[in-house]
């Protein structure tokens, strides 16, 4: 790996206890020794490409989903297991042959059925889609290493500890925007988008009907069971009351080659769950079936600035309909103006 601090290129024997032999500064992270696979480089790079170059600040549950991203395309179930059960397999085979002890043999088929079984596993999808480090174990694994070494989260990660942008409170009027991942909210609230906008944040059906805002209701929600599960509850709760959908459509993600979705088995949707969406229209049994196993993509795993973005304008065409100012405004040409849309920053890493 290369020092973070002289930048000379390490070997593992130049390195030890996380200190360059160089220069004899400590780092953070060692790829050897790091679940992700992480160093410290790595880290500031992706988070300046989250942040867009400092311009905006994000949650500690970005940055996990960005440096888990690359891990969460494959697999690594049983990698160790089935190639030493191939190559001890075929050891013993060789000794059999030459000592012509046929019972070695029964040994190496055995070894060699393990290997196949582990193979044909992996080849059906066992153990992909796993974070290597779970989302709630970051701040743990990732996070205070690097605290310990800089003092300091990675530059642009805002501390959960100091929420920025005050807290989101009830106090919109213009609509409700119901969110259930806090983080996600944290994220708004420090980009001052609620308060921009008059939104009152609230994170369940619960709140939302509890709201002093009579609104329109946005439902920002992550691309799972539980997100898909959250409109129509809503709907339910809140009849006569307008309920917008601001979540990504689970076709237009699952249809993206960029977008890496991840397993938590821990949270899969209940089998009346997923007979109350059959029974909604709009998801085919492929879809369901996804949504069974535990798949999700989450909104943390979005770019922030496209986060913030669509939100943005989902809100401002919202408070178009309810404030008669902007709406005049809308109608004379003001506020209409095209947005390009822009690369993924979390592509390619």
């Amino acid at each position: 790996m290369i020092c973070p601090h002289c930048e000379r290129n390490l070997l593992r024997k130049e390195r030890p206890g996380n200190r360059c032999g160089h220069c004899g500064r400590a780092y953070a992270l060692d790829p050897k020794t790091n679940p992700l696979r992480l160093n410290d480089l790595r880290v500031r790079r992706v988070a300046t490409a989250l942040t867009d170059g400092g311009r905006i600040g994000i949650v500690p549950d970005q940055l996990w989903y960005a440096l888990s991203r690359k891990r969460l395309r494959g697999t690594e179930y049983g990698e160790g297991c089935m190639g030493t059960a191939f190559l001890v397999a075929g050891f013993v085979t060789v000794i059999a042959f030459f000592a012509e002890e046929p019972f070695l043999l029964i040994g190496s088929a055995a070894l060699l059925l393990v290997g196949l079984g582990v193979a044909a596993a992996r080849a059906l999808g066992a153990g992909r889609g796993l974070p290597p480090v779970p989302r709630e174990s970051f701040p743990t694994q990732v996070l205070s290493p690097w605290r310990s070494v800089y003092r300091a989260l990675p530059p642009g990660v805002l501390d959960p500890a100091r929420p920025a942008g005050g807290p989101p409170g009830t106090a919109g009027t213009t609509a409700v925007l119901v969110c259930p991942d806090p983080a996600v909210i944290a994220f708004l609230v420090a980009d001052g988008l609620p308060a921009r906008h008059g939104l009152a944040v609230v994170r369940s059906v619960a709140e939302a009907v509890a709201a002093p805002s009579n609104g329109p209701v946005l439902a920002l929600h992550d691309t799972d069971a539980d997100g898909e599960l959250l409109v129509p509850r809503l709907r339910e709760a809140l009849p006569g009351r307008t309920v917008l959908d601001a979540g990504p459509p689970l076709r237009t993600v699952r249809a993206l080659p960029a977008a890496v979705p991840y397993r938590d088995p821990r949270r899969k949707p209940r089998p009346e769950d997923l007979r109350f969406l059959a029974e909604q229209g709009g998801h085919s049994p492929e879809d369901l079936k996804w949504l069974g196993q535990g798949w999700r993509f989450p909104l943390v795993g979005l770019p922030p600035a496209r986060l913030l973005a669509v939100v943005d304008r989902v809100a401002e065409r919202v408070g178009r309909g309810t404030d008669p100012e902007r709406r005049r405004a809308a109608e004379l040409g003001f506020l209409t103006w095209p947005e390009a849309a822009g690369p993924d920053p979390v592509g390619g890493r």
